[in-house]
């Protein structure tokens, strides 16, 4: 039987848009986990299929913290710009925690036309920049 996250990700790799929850403890975690996890589907499922699907399949992970008060906030948002090398899924911070605030870094999601067609402005909403 497929696991979980084998049957998430070639649903995800069939190009239709979708979105899922996992818990890890980091943004990287989460990635590492969606990379790992379905490998405990079988013999038949490598890292070789699984690490670069991962990197054409995702866009973005955003991670949530609980606090100590029990309010969740986001503390990271990573984008996948859909590269791997040495099984390992290239990640370009985009907002990244800082003494508690939330704060943007250098990086920036792929496929901006996809988020374009949605009405989102990525240039506006996170500075300009040269898309890669």
């Amino acid at each position: 039987m497929l696991s979980r996250r084998l049957r998430l990700l070639i649903a995800l790799n069939s190009g239709l848009p979708g979105m899922c929850t996992l818990h890890a403890n980091s943004a990287r975690e989460a990635v590492v986990k969606m990379c790992t996890l379905p490998l405990l589907a079988g013999d038949n499922i490598g890292h070789a299929f699984v690490v670069p699907t991962v990197a054409a399949s995702v866009d973005l992970v955003v991670h949530v913290a609980t606090e100590a008060s029990g309010q969740r906030r986001v503390r990271e948002v990573v984008a996948v710009p859909g590269r791997a090398e040495d099984g390992v899924v290239e990640l370009a911070d985009v907002f990244t925690s800082r003494e508690g605030r939330l704060v943007r870094a250098d990086g920036f999601p792929p496929h901006p036309e996809r988020f374009a067609a949605a009405g989102f402005d990525l240039a506006a909403l996170l500075g300009t920049a040269t898309w890669s």
